[in-house]
């Protein structure tokens, strides 16, 4: 029985190209042209970081970023981010399965339940930084995740588009699983990468266990 931990924007929903659209539109409205792909390589980053990258290289005030954002998550109310490809299935699967999916989100509590309300979808539970936990890669959200789930790090695997994400995961004992963007190159990471969820499906086959943590062991 693997359960999945699951990190929400990049991985659940495909919510960069909103992202990164707005970013170069405010780029644009400053007389700057930058790439979108080398916004999305910021973006993947930390949307923090993206924004403090580009006002410091366009002059263009971090708020006009932040609010390009904030209009954006408004978008969304009315027209939702969809699932990245591949999503619905593999929550089905790992449902089938008799595995749990658990959200482990840095967005705040009613922005996630307000996604996957639009999703059809049923998720075990929620664990949010807005209920006062630390962000990753700190591990405390996905240790909550297993113990308020009776679950066990070495029967889960936790997904997510960032390297914090796998730190964290790392570190709590849970396997990492990077997924990764065709449309955006980057250094390659030391974590098992994906380039599509469809890749994990066969995890949940009734004769396959869930992969082993590399990195379990180590000090």
């Amino acid at each position: 029985m693997t359960s999945i931990l699951w990190d929400m924007g990049g991985t659940l929903f495909d919510t960069y190209p909103y992202v990164d659209s707005a970013f170069a539109r405010v780029t644009a409205q400053g007389a700057h042209e930058i790439d979108i792909d080398e916004i999305g390589r910021l973006t993947r980053v930390s949307r923090g970081h993206a924004i403090e990258a580009l006002s410091a290289r366009t002059g263009i005030p971090p708020v006009a970023f932040e609010d390009s954002y904030e209009l954006v998550k408004e978008g969304w109310l009315a027209d939702p981010a969809p699932l990245m490809d591949g999503a619905e299935e593999l929550v089905q699967a790992c449902r089938q399965g008799r595995g749990r999916n658990i959200i482990v989100t840095h967005r705040d509590r009613e922005s996630a339940e307000q996604l996957i309300s639009t999703t059809g979808l049923t998720f075990d539970d929620i664990i949010s930084t807005s209920d006062g936990y630390p962000r990753k890669p700190d591990p405390t959200m996905i240790t909550v995740a297993l113990e308020r789930n009776g679950l066990r790090a070495e029967d889960c695997i936790a997904i997510g588009d960032r390297e914090i994400d796998c730190e964290a995961a790392q570190a709590a004992g849970v396997t990492p699983i990077l997924l990764v963007s065709t449309a955006v190159t980057g250094e390659q990471s030391e974590y098992r990468t994906v380039t599509r969820l469809a890749e994990l499906l066969p995890l949940f086959s009734a004769d396959v266990e869930t992969p082993a943590n590399p990195w379990s062991e180590r000090g």
